[in-house]
């Protein structure tokens, strides 16, 4: 699962989430960011409104907890999510011993980045074709 820290750099290199159904997110709040939370109709759902869209908790009794703004929340991209984001800058994603290795085109020529985890890896390849298209 790919971590808050990188997440967050995401998020802050201008990456922007519309949640939607079986989409991960923490509560972006210290002390309360160690959960990880599903977008689902059953228990956690989008409600958009003019003013914003709002994560409504539903029949949770674990926590006083009714809805959260989005952006309060955090997204957490999933392994498919994150490819898709980098479209056609992806080019492979290849296992090589206990590590993966992502190779993506950016600014135009291929950079390879390598991870044990494959979201975590394709959020750094994310993260950097992000940055170098805004430089």
């Amino acid at each position: 699962m790919i971590t808050v820290d990188t997440a967050k750099a995401l998020r802050d290199a201008g990456l922007r989430w519309h949640p939607a159904t079986g989409d991960r997110f923490v509560i972006d709040k210290p002390g309360v960011d160690d959960d990880v939370y599903t977008v689902s109709e059953m228990t956690v759902e989008r409600h958009d409104h003019p003013s914003g869209t709002v994560l409504g908790f539903n029949g949770t009794t674990e926590w006083a907890l009714d809805s959260v703004s989005a952006d309060e929340s955090l997204w957490l991209p999933r392994e498919d999510q994150l490819r898709e984001l980098l479209g056609p800058a992806f080019v492979s994603l290849a296992r090589s011993g206990p590590d993966l290795t992502v190779t993506a085109t950016v600014s135009g020529a291929p950079r390879t980045f390598s991870g044990s985890d494959a979201e975590e890896t394709y959020g750094a390849a994310l993260l950097a074709y992000i940055e170098a298209s805004l430089a």
